[in-house]
């Protein structure tokens, strides 16, 4: 009989050549279990999206009973619905009072879009900047925002008038005048492998934006919900932006994203034309439930304030004359090495002893290291040996 690989392989559509061919059987907390019932320490939260752990009991319940009301009923910003009432009002609690107006969609990808949508109707002005090495999602619009031509060369033409500057270098920012509609960037750059700008740049960027009436978009897709040590990252810098951009982790385990303006500025998709941005499912019921139980394990465990210790204990352990360096902010972090054949064999090494370590898109010689905020002291004890182990034998 043929194989649930071999099916995946013929059947589903691949995106590499090499895909990990993990065959998971269910996961809990900080664990994946495969069909022969070995575990793995996940270490990258499913790709920042499990912060809470896999399968937490209060998303669990939230979504049990929200299967008992409705499923989908109609498109996004028709009908009063609880859920994305209720999840709306919750995130709106924990954001500065400018961010005070969600539209909620159904991935990363889709929120990027939105927003640069919703920045060129507001200010009525074309330019777009993003930063070199950027990721914002894969379709057309986020295509044409990343950083990086060897990801854009084969589906041009894409978006017109977007100009690219360099993460942290306060120079470039003069190339933010009264024809740029959005600045759109990581506050932590991830793809780019973990990049950290300093204090002073993130206030000239927010200063520059507000004086050539450009939106400043900040990309948290990936840093939100507690990973960098604050519930935002935007909150390190003392600055706002004027949309952020959520999804991965805003849905505790199930598909969502959002980009959140304040009202005033999200206002002008309603009207001429009307239905200026629509979406089927997004704000599902389902997922709504679910981020809102995932939000409230966050703030009512304060999963928060032990992420920067964890973070700087991951620093401490991960010490060998093969890692250059050990770069990032709370638990979003890269390790770097030399090759990427060091990178891949690391990763598989790590994988036959239960770990689960990636690699990142524009940054293929360091590992990534974003396990979900519940992890003891004594799992990174366990994961750092392995880590360590596996260089050891390269």
């Amino acid at each position: 009989m043929i194989s649930h690989k071999e099916l995946f392989l013929l059947n589903n559509a691949q995106t590499s050549t090499s895909p990990n061919m993990l065959e998971p059987d269910h996961a809990e907390g900080m664990y994946v279990y495969d069909v022969n019932g070995k575990s793995y320490m996940d270490l990258v939260s499913g790709f920042a999206v499990s912060n809470i752990g896999h399968r937490h009991p209060k998303v669990l319940d939230a979504i049990r009973a929200q299967l008992d009301k409705y499923l989908h009923l109609t498109v996004y910003g028709e009908f009063v619905q609880s859920p994305m009432v209720l999840f709306a009002q919750k995130l709106i609690s924990v954001l500065p009072e400018q961010l005070n107006n969600v539209y909620f969609v159904n991935s990363g990808t889709e929120a990027t879009e939105g927003a640069l949508k919703l920045a060129k109707r507001f200010t009525g002005r074309s330019g777009i900047i993003s930063c070199f090495h950027a990721y914002h999602g894969s379709t057309h619009g986020a295509l044409s925002v990343m950083g990086n031509e060897h990801y854009k060369q084969k589906y041009r033409p894409l978006l017109p008038d977007i100009s690219f500057i360099h993460f942290g270098k306060e120079e470039d920012l003069q190339l933010i005048t009264e024809n740029t509609a959005c600045v759109i960037m990581e506050t932590v750059q991830g793809e780019a492998g973990i990049r950290v700008a300093s204090t002073e740049y993130m206030l000239k960027l927010r200063e520059r934006c507000t004086a050539m009436g450009t939106l400043l978009i900040l990309d948290e897709i990936q840093a939100a919900f507690g990973r960098t040590g604050k519930l935002f990252a935007f909150e390190h810098y003392g600055i706002v932006p004027d949309i952020l951009l959520l999804a991965k982790a805003l849905g505790g385990g199930m598909p969502i994203g959002a980009f959140i303006a304040d009202r005033e500025v999200m206002g002008v998709l309603k009207e001429n034309p009307i239905l200026g941005h629509i979406t089927t499912f997004g704000g599902h019921p389902v997922s709504s439930v679910a981020g809102l139980a995932s939000l409230n394990v966050i703030l009512d465990e304060d999963l928060v304030a032990g992420v920067k210790d964890k973070g700087d204990l991951f620093l401490e352990l991960l010490v060998h004359p093969l890692i250059r360096e050990v770069r990032g902010i709370g638990l979003m972090m890269a390790m770097q090495l030399d090759t990427f054949e060091q990178v891949e064999r690391v990763s598989k090494l790590c994988a036959a002893e239960g770990v689960i370590i990636d690699w990142f898109l524009h940054c293929e010689t360091a590992l990534r290291i974003a396990p979900p905020l519940i992890i003891t002291e004594e799992e990174i004890r366990k994961a750092c040996g392995i880590i360590l182990q596996a260089l050891d034998r390269l």
